[in-house]
């Protein structure tokens, strides 16, 4: 069997747009990964989708309960997870406590991953 090689490429003119817009800090890198973390668990993911799509943006816990394949002591631990990586908000009234999506806290997410880092190089 012989070996055939594949013609060269002159590539010298092809400029290829990077993935991201600059590296991660150590300090940026280990923010973001507590928050990549704490989402990396399906049951805590689909909760804070669950907030997050909540009419008004917020949702009691009693809301969450509902509908939700966990019981109730797991789901306060997700949503302790998430609170502790600065993911959610929560806030008591009554008996009855209230969480919200924290919007500067997915903002370092969305640049990293948003559709700017996945643009088509042009061509």
């Amino acid at each position: 069997m012989s070996k055939s090689r594949l013609p060269l490429i002159d590539v010298s003119g092809c400029e290829v747009a990077p993935l991201a817009r600059e590296p991660l800090s150590v300090e940026g890198a280990a923010k973001l990964a507590k928050k990549l973390k704490a989402l990396s668990d399906p049951g805590r993911l689909r909760l804070l989708s669950l907030v997050a799509s909540h009419a008004g943006g917020e949702a009691c816990v009693c809301d969450l309960s509902a509908g939700i394949d966990l019981s109730q002591p797991t789901i306060s631990h997700h949503l302790k997870v998430l609170r502790t990586a600065g993911l959610l908000e929560s806030e008591r009234r009554g008996s009855w406590v209230y969480y919200r999506v924290v919007p500067e806290a997915l903002q370092p997410l969305s640049q990293l991953f948003g559709p700017d880092s996945f643009a088509e190089s042009p061509r």
